[in-house]
């Protein structure tokens, strides 16, 4: 059970790596200066899937973590 829980929790981390990769910054190192990014939108079609998909697999990771830990410690 702990060696499937280390799969899954590997297999998570690589897609929520791509996840954090693929998603569009829109400003650039500008914006951290002040400059750039004055305008506000909201994310649509394929940018909010992949913006909940990251959220999801956050969620995932942090979970399978856990759960990980707690197998580790007691032995279930």
């Amino acid at each position: 059970m702990k060696a499937a829980l280390i799969i899954i929790h590997l297999v998570v981390s690589i897609l929520l790596c791509l996840a954090i990769l693929l998603q569009n910054k829109g400003g650039g190192l500008g914006a951290a200066f002040g400059g750039g990014g004055e305008f506000h939108s909201t994310k649509r079609g394929a940018e909010k899937l992949l913006h909940n998909a990251t959220i999801l697999l956050v969620a995932l990771f942090a979970l399978l973590a856990i759960t990980i830990s707690l197998v580790a410690k007691y032995g279930l």
